[in-house]
């Protein structure tokens, strides 16, 4: 393996990086840099989350940055404000023993003033997310013309979120000279486009196959029915005691109740989701990145860009309905060539799902089963012992305490005094799990998971794709509007200028009387039973009217046309 000077990086910042820990270069890094440091040819990176790419683009970036000249000659376009963050830290460090530059993140949420005044001092690199460069191109507070590099990464994101015409507005303004460097997880055919329209024969350098997930993670799934979803959670997270975890739901309440109900459980839990304002984003994203909190519900948009170390499992809630998301999710995990564990909570009826996962993004998922009982409460005792037996004992302090305890435990042997202790914490995990039943879902069961909803109502609606709608939206208005949750959903399929979608029976009057007077995106909301046995909200509502605008789950980042 070679290092970092031997890639072609000068001495001093090959010595830079090392003296902040970077020793050998991960895959992607030994086969980018020596073609990036030509500075002369556009360059297409695929490589997953956490392999190492912002080393990859921005150290050849440092070396032809030029630190005499103010004018602006990079732009790295990052899908979210934490990731842009990350970017400019490490381009600080990177650079902090090598050059004098002027690094500067635009990003919504924050003073555009304070970021006009910091660009208007001459900022050499801008690190910047679509939205935010755009109103200051508005503005004219950013000059593009003298952009020799741009570095569009984590491309694949930036395009799920919305940001199409944004990134083709923005790379109108810059040079046609200049050169392009695309980093991406996946390639699909959007990315692709833009490699079509804005590249010159670019270098296309793949490490691992396209769309594959990263190799560190195991991919495991647990069957369990909708109901017992929440349970099956629990039973995990007490299974795996010391696990630094991100949960994903497909939806933010689905995001916030999870949250809630665990933190009300005891968990060290919080939330991470579209309502949040950036203040309590932060103030969040800092307690997970310190690690006082130890589990973070997110949403899949929310968690655009979270690069955070050491996080251990990677939960699905459900499977998400692009499968790319699946891919995104997971590589939080494992980054930096560490091992991680990606579970999936799968009804019946979505096992289907796994095997168009293990296809598209070329895996195999392990089936496992949802911890028994006994078999958690084992685990909790044998990590308590640990902590026990690792603790650090503060001799000169607690001396002057020691007469009196022993005094108190005397008449206790070491065996009675082990047991006692270990009860203490022991008692009520052995409580609550002392008649635990089995959550999984048999095999034979899984292949009837699909008639579950055969007796249920089918309603019509008339909203579909020419709305914008997806099926995140109509869960979503169903869940806000209805009190309808998805374990009462079955069946949805989204047409064109209409939709279908089957729900019990039981609530079928909710769904009626909870969508008057509902309004999607400005048009007026319409269902009917497809039997015809009772009217709906085909009539408008005389009373108070809701507006409800859809997409806040999948495209919340991005501009709604």
């Amino acid at each position: 393996m070679k290092n970092f000077q031997a890639l072609g990086l000068s001495a001093g910042l090959a010595e830079a990086v090392q003296l902040i820990g970077f020793e050998t270069p991960t895959p992607i890094q030994e086969k980018a840099i020596p073609l990036l440091l030509t500075g002369n040819r556009d360059f297409i990176g695929l490589a997953q989350t956490g392999t190492g790419k912002t080393a990859a683009f921005g150290l050849p970036l440092l070396e032809l940055v030029d630190e005499d000249s103010s004018a602006t000659q990079a732009l790295v376009l990052a899908p979210t404000r934490e990731l842009g963050l990350q970017i400019v830290s490490d381009l600080e460090n990177f650079s902090e023993k090598f050059k004098k530059l002027n690094i500067v993140a635009i990003y919504g949420g924050a003073s555009i003033s304070e970021q006009i005044r910091k660009v208007k001092r001459g900022a050499q690199i801008v690190v910047a997310t679509p939205g935010r460069l755009i109103d200051m191109l508005g503005r004219k507070a950013v000059n593009l013309s003298t952009i020799q590099y741009v570095v569009l990464d984590e491309a694949d994101e930036m395009l799920n979120m919305g940001f199409k015409e944004d990134i083709d507005e923005i790379l109108s303004k810059t040079p046609e000279t200049k050169i392009t460097w695309l980093f991406s997880a996946t390639m699909p055919k959007e990315v692709r486009a833009i490699a079509n329209n804005y590249m010159t024969e670019p270098v296309e350098l793949t490490v691992g196959d396209k769309n594959t997930g990263n190799a560190n993670i195991e991919h495991q799934y647990v069957v369990v029915h909708e109901r017992d979803k929440y349970s099956a959670l629990k039973r995990l997270l007490d299974f795996h005691p010391d696990i630094f975890g991100l949960i994903f739901c497909r939806t933010r309440i689905d995001t916030q109740r999870v949250a809630e109900m665990l933190m009300k459980d005891g968990y060290n839990a919080d939330s991470l989701h579209g309502d949040l304002n950036q203040a309590q984003r932060d103030k969040v994203m800092m307690k997970f990145r310190n690690r006082s909190v130890q589990i973070l519900v997110a949403t899949d948009v929310a968690a655009r860009g979270i690069d955070v170390d050491n996080i251990t499992h990677v939960i699905h809630m459900n499977i998400p309905d692009e499968m790319e998301f699946y891919t995104h999710r997971s590589g939080r995990t494992a980054r930096a060539g560490r091992k991680g564990v990606s579970i999936a909570l799968v009804s019946p009826k979505e096992t289907g799902k796994i095997r168009q996962i293990e296809k598209t993004v070329k895996t195999t998922f392990v089936r496992i089963q949802v911890p028994a009982g006994p078999e958690v409460c084992q685990k909790q005792l044998l990590a308590l012992m640990k902590k026990v037996h690792d603790v650090k004992v503060n001799e000169a302090e607690i001396e002057a305490f020691l007469p009196a305890v022993y005094d108190e435990l005397k008449d206790l042997t070491k065996n009675e005094l082990i047991k006692r202790f270990a009860s203490i914490e022991f008692n009520r995990f052995l409580d609550y799990y002392r008649n635990a039943p089995d959550l999984n879902v048999n095999a034979s069961s899984s292949d009837r998971g699909a008639e579950r909803y055969s007796t249920g109502d089918r309603f019509f609606i008339n909203l579909g794709k020419m709305d914008n709608l997806e099926k995140a939206d109509l869960l979503e208005m169903l869940d806000d509007c209805c009190n309808v949750g998805k374990k009462h959903i079955g069946k949805i399929d989204i047409k064109g200028a209409y939709s279908f979608f089957e729900v019990e029976k039981e609530k079928s009057d909710a769904i009626v009387s909870g969508l008057q007077g509902v309004e999607f995106e400005g048009r007026p909301v319409r269902v009917e039973l497809t039997e015809g046995r009772r009217e709906s909200s085909s009539k408008k509502s005389k009373g108070r009217s809701r507006s409800y605008e859809g997409g806040s789950s999948r495209r919340g980042a991005g501009r709604r046309r």
